[in-house]
């Protein structure tokens, strides 16, 4: 059993090769027809519908793909034209052409195109005796005959049989496809059984592929492995087919008489039946006469009968497929054949093979029924690995009933790993898929984590990385088509033409009710998480696309989810859900809209439901760590380089991250190399953290996003326990860091033990996974993630979680920027720490924070008066240079202004400068450098003191003001600024005006 166990791993490592071997099937399909008809049977389809739409109604019908498209011609002079200026897959020759003419036809085009098929179509059945007079000389220019008899649906099979005959080597090599071997001499009896046939398989595959809830594109790739129809018209031919298809009959269905050695043999069918059960007694057959009375002669050889005159031939053959080729229940028997007992699908085929007699699994599995039924149902893989072995493969029955539940547990796993299922009652309660809970769009995020999980569960990052696990959250997620009726159910959308205040648009949006469906959906999904923490998270449809990331425009919600009342954990939920909706309208998101120049119409909205990662300590709820990573670093030091990545850590929720806190930076590559020396780690540690209060049941989302988050020092993060791996302490003593937490003095987080002693492979895990996720999305790449540092209890790891993508995009345009060349009286200002790339003209107005008059306590108020500033800005369409202390887009008024992205969004320059008392780092990794660095917006840095740097303060005090309140300054120019960032150097200049052109070379004059 070793030895199964090994290929079923290895098999099932590379399940997602079952799609590609959908692709890899049924490569020859027909395209393009010739029909050769004559004037009135071309008048004849044409009135009772064309061909096309006979054959367009029937792949319609079947969910299939691509009709062909039929060329009618009525001549033999027309059919040789189009052959000769046009590629056609298949010929179909009216038999009425030219009384005789059609033979010649088909010598012309059999000489110029052999290998094209080409089949008489005899008008009825008066036809056909004529022609059995001349079938021998008539086989050797057609490649099959058939008879119409006005049944349209004798076209649709004969283009399905060409397709069968031309493909049916390679899809039984590619893919194990089954092969039905139909044995039949009268053209009558198998024109009229054809078209039965293929309606009765392509319905079947169809229904299973409805059955198994497969999405519409694997849908349509599953119908290329139905069973192909092999057509016989004698002993001989029909012996030569069993013979090279053996390993992949399917059934046998077999006219009772047909011709063999030459001679029409009466009992031909009853030879074949029993040359076929020596080698294999237990393929399914079926003797077809129209004499009823032979029916007696089949029960003798153990085979099914088939009248080939009655009414019910349809269903009699419909009730063949289901019962016996897998096509239906999977009837489990005794060794008698009586039935013991059904199973409809795979997990009751599970549940069946737990309980039902030895006797009854080894009665199916010497039969290959188990293979047969998987195999009808698409599970290729798995189907090809059943077929290998044998009973004698097993120590006994008993070992055999084991593998095969595994088999199940496999399928049920593989046909959902790395998919959005739809959720249902029967979605099992632990298995690591995203849930879908309404149609549409997932957005952004949902998309990125669909991403990640498929990318996830593709790989065998265990072996790889063995000391840890690595995971997403649980997810649901909410489609777009929820919004988008909820907008239109509600009357919602006119409150944008009425520039309708924040707290407004929320009270409108709660009023209103989410559909029935969702809400029955969103009562199964609690009541399979059960009372853990989740985070409701935005999903827009344009949120973190390769152009605008919309990063951290739209609300999160947290909600401890622990309220022993379902019904109020459903009331939370759906406030939540409401409350991320009422965000797509607020003023902020118009803002951010109007500066990209989108229109907010455009925006639809999808709700990611997660899991929050983190551990509880007593009342409070969060991970040992939470981080940004980035597959290209802005701002390398010492021996990193760009390529090389950064990474920002923190203790608690990871929102502290995302708006601009306090972190701990390195370069996933070099793990142990301090970016900032000891005293500076000091000065820039950790604080505070952010934590999910578990101690109410109550919460009002209306107040905000941290309605249910706690601020704590991080002092409460070292009583809990959370600190042992993530801290050091600084010795006041010896002017250094001491590592662990166990002598006194100041804290410092800068997870020593993790990414110096390896207690976590933090970095290895980032290093891995950047690279793999910036490999696969071909763009430098962004990613949130959390670390859980408490052992799991299924395997004893510790946990590594994977929260969001997205990309980073970068500007490759070429700008040279020598800090050699400039000379410093034509600067304003020149930094070497600069995100951008390219040149910005035009811009007059500077919008500034006076250094001399600077009061870092009164960060608050200057904030909300650069909004009202930027507000004028944006109703009269202008665009500024911004400079001011500290960190942008901090929520920390303690490092720099506290504002959010649409309170500057008509800045097209920014500059951080230091003061000596006033310092920090820039806002890597926040939703706020996000979307500065997506836009192109120069970043500029001006570090205290100044090196390099420059920052002429003089020239811009003489500039004329428009406007001066307190320390915050409007000038406008009376020249343009010149402004050039060059992405490569991380260097960047404001020109006080535009540079002069070089004169042009004196024109040569003889």
């Amino acid at each position: 059993m070793t030895m199964i166990s090994h290929e079923f791993n290895e098999i099932f490592r590379k399940y997602a090769s079952d799609k590609e071997i959908f692709h890899d099937l049924m490569p020859l399909r027909a395209r393009e027809i010739l029909l050769v008809a004559p004037a009135f049977d071309a008048f004849t389809l044409e009135q009772d519908g064309l061909l096309t739409e006979i054959l367009f109604d029937g792949y319609y019908q079947l969910n299939m793909s691509n009709p062909p498209r039929v060329t009618n011609v009525s001549t033999v002079e027309e059919a040789l034209e189009k052959c000769s200026n046009r590629h056609f897959d298949m010929i179909i020759v009216m038999s009425r052409l030219g009384q005789g003419g059609h033979v010649e036809l088909s010598k012309a085009l059999k000489k110029a195109a052999p290998r094209l098929p080409i089949y008489l179509l005899l008008n009825d059945n008066v036809e056909v005796g004529a022609m059995d007079r001349r079938r021998q000389e008539l086989q050797k220019h057609y490649d099959q005959i058939f008879v119409w008899n006005g049944n349209p649906e004798i076209f649709m099979a004969m283009v399905k049989f060409m397709e069968d005959r031309a493909n049916v080597e390679n899809d039984t090599g590619v893919g194990l496809t089954r092969v039905i071997l139909l044995v039949e001499d009268s053209i009558r009896y198998y024109s009229r059984y054809l078209p039965i046939l293929y309606a009765e398989i392509l319905k079947q595959v169809t229904r299973l592929a409805k059955d198994q809830s497969m999405d519409g594109m694997t849908r349509t790739l599953s119908m290329r492995v139905r069973p192909k129809v092999i057509l016989a018209t004698n002993y001989e031919e029909a012996i030569a087919f069993c013979d090279k298809y053996q390993d992949y009959l399917l059934c046998l269905i077999t006219d009772r008489k047909y011709p063999k050695d030459g001679v029409l043999d009466r009992e031909a069918g009853i030879k074949l039946i029993k040359a076929v059960k020596e080698r294999n007694p237990y393929l399914p057959t079926l003797l077809q006469s129209s004499d009823p009375f032979k029916e007696s002669w089949a029960t003798a050889i153990q085979s099914g009968f088939l009248n080939k005159n009655s009414y019910t031939l349809g269903a009699e053959l419909s009730n063949f497929f289901y019962e016996s080729l897998g096509f239906g229940d999977f009837i489990f028997r005794d060794a008698e054949g009586v039935e013991i007992c059904r199973a409809t699908d795979m997990e009751d085929l599970q549940d069946k093979l737990r309980t039902v007699p030895v006797e009854s699994l080894v009665y199916h599995a010497s039969r290959n029924h188990f293979s047969a039924w998987i195999m009808a149902r698409g599970e290729v893989q798995v189907a090809k690995v059943l077929a290998k072995f044998r009973i004698t493969d097993y120590r006994d029955p008993e070992e055999m009933r084991t593998f095969l539940i595994n088999v199940g547990d496999y399928v049920q796993r593989m046909k959902t790993l790395g998919k959005v299922v739809p959720l249902t009652e029967s979605t099992p309660k632990d298995e690591p898929n995203i849930l879908r809970l309404a149609p549409g769009s997932m957005g952004g995020k949902g998309r990125g984590v669909a991403f990640m999980h498929s990318l996830l569960s593709r790989m065998d990052l265990t072996s790889l990385l063995p000391e840890a696990n690595i995971r997403i959250p649980r997810s649901a997620i909410i489609g777009t088509e929820e919004f988008t009726s909820y907008i239109d159910r509600h009357g919602l959308r006119q409150m944008l033409q009425n520039d309708v205040d924040d707290d407004a648009i929320k009270r409108r949006f709660l009023m209103g009710s989410l559909s029935p469906d969702l809400m029955t959906k969103l009562q199964l999904f609690l009541a399979k998480v059960g009372k853990v923490p989740l985070a409701v998270r935005s999903s827009g449809l344009l949120e973190d696309a390769l152009s605008h990331p919309f990063a951290g425009l739209y609300n999160t919600f947290f909600l401890p989810n622990n309220d022993p009342n379902p019904g109020v954990r459903e009331s939370q939920l759906i406030e939540a859900i409401k409350l991320v909706y009422a965000s797509v309208y607020s003023k902020g998101s118009r803002s951010y809209f109007q500066a990209i120049d989108y229109k907010i119409e455009e925006e639809q909205m999808a709700i990611l439901i997660q899991e929050v990662v983190g551990h509880r300590f007593g009342d409070r709820f969060y991970p040992h760590i939470s981080g940004v990573a980035q597959s290209f670093n802005y701002y390398p030091v010492a021996y990193t380089q760009p390529q090389d990545g950064i990474a920002n850590l923190a203790v608690g929720l990871g929102k502290y991250v995302v708006e601009g806190g306090k972190t701990y930076r390195f370069a996933p590559p070099y793990p142990e190399m301090d970016m900032l020396p000891p005293k500076e780690q000091l000065r820039t540690t950790q604080k505070n953290f952010y934590a999910l209060d578990m101690s109410r049941t109550a919460v009002d989302l209306y107040s905000g996003e941290d309605a249910t988050l706690l601020v704590l020092d991080i002092q409460e993060a070292e009583k809990d326990g959370a600190l042992q791996h993530c801290a050091s302490v600084w010795d006041n003593n010896d002017d250094r860091i001491r590592d662990g937490l166990d002598s006194p003095g100041p804290r410092i987080v800068n997870f020593r033990n993790i990414l110096k002693y390896d207690q976590f492979p933090l970095a290895r895990i980032l290093q891995h996974l950047l690279e793999l996720i910036r490999d696969a999305m071909e763009t430098p790449v962004e990613i949130e993630f959390a670390v859980n540092l408490n052992r799991d209890p299924d395997n004893g790891k510790p946990t590594f979680t994977l929260l969001q993508i997205k990309h980073q995009l970068l500007d490759n345009g070429e700008v040279n920027l020598s800090p050699a060349d400039l000379k410093p009286e034509e600067l304003f200002l020149f930094s070497e720490k600069c995100v951008g790339n390219g040149m910005v003209e035009g811009l007059r107005d500077v919008v500034w924070v006076d250094p001399e008059g600077f009061d870092k306590f009164e960060t608050p108020a200057l904030a909300a008066q650069l909004e009202q500033l930027n507000d004028r800005f944006r109703a009269e369409g202008g665009k500024y240079v911004l400079l001011g202390p500290g960190r942008w887009g901090s929520h920390d008024r303690h490092l720099g202004i506290p504002i959010t992205w649409s309170m500057i969004s008509c800045a097209q320059v920014i500059v951080e400068y230091a003061m000596e008392n006033f310092q920090a780092d820039a806002s890597l990794g926040s939703h706020f450098f996000h979307n500065v660095t997506s836009l192109n917006i120069g970043y500029f840095t001006v570090p205290y003191p100044r090196g390099s740097s420059l920052l002429d303060w003089d020239w811009l005090r003489s500039q004329p003001e428009i406007s001066r309140s307190g320390c915050l300054v409007h000038s406008r120019l009376e020249e343009p600024v010149h402004i050039v960032m060059d992405g490569r150097r991380s260097a960047s200049a404001i020109f006080k005006r535009m540079p002069k052109p070089a004169p042009e070379p004196e024109e040569y004059q003889p």
